[in-house]
């Protein structure tokens, strides 16, 4: 009976990654089809703001009367906003921070954008999105370039951004260019 031969020790190695690449792949497929927890809104304390933790859920209708055709929809009530495009299709919506000073309702277009700035807040922010003003306070979609979530507005203090995920806000970059309509219902 021959004797086997000896492997080389870069086979070894070479066998052993091979095995851990798959095993890891494995268990990423795996995880990939199991349940996703989503974020939900925690009870806020007697001193926190009672916003709406952003989530990403099933899509919900867009609302009647926000036009027609390839637009932005951002609902005041619902906190949320729908990319539709030219075929009333809507191809993503989200929930979103909202600031302290709101827009009216109606149809406004992006006026210009912004690639990464300060906020008012001090955040470092980023896909800065103007599209209307009241009382002399811009109002503009963004993100957090960190992608927290803002911080409680200090009393009084008059914020126009509408603020969102960071994967939110890459997806609405890309698709609100200057002088794409953004409908403003209640």
């Amino acid at each position: 009976m021959p004797v086997p031969a000896r492997l080389p020790s870069w086979a070894w190695v070479t066998g052993l990654t091979v095995g851990a690449i798959a095993a890891v792949t494995v268990l990423g497929v795996q995880a990939d089809r199991g349940s996703h927890p989503t974020a939900t809104s925690a009870k806020p304390s007697s001193t926190a703001s009672a916003q709406p933790t952003p989530t990403a859920s099933a899509p919900a209708r867009v609302p009647d009367g926000s036009g027609t055709g390839r637009r932005v929809v951002y609902s005041l009530g619902e906190k949320r906003v729908w990319l539709v495009d030219a075929s009333e299709a809507t191809r993503r919506t989200f929930t979103v921070w909202p600031g302290s000073v709101s827009p009216d309702p109606g149809s406004y277009t992006v006026s210009s954008r912004n690639a990464a700035t300060t906020g008012s807040d001090g955040v470092q922010i980023e896909h800065i999105m103007y599209f209307a003003a009241k009382s002399g306070t811009s109002v503009a979609f963004s993100n957090a370039v960190d992608g927290a979530s803002p911080p409680p507005a200090a009393s009084g203090t008059k914020t126009g951004g509408v603020r969102m995920r960071k994967a939110d806000g890459t997806a609405l970059w890309a698709f609100g260019t200057v002088g794409t309509t953004v409908t403003v219902v209640n």
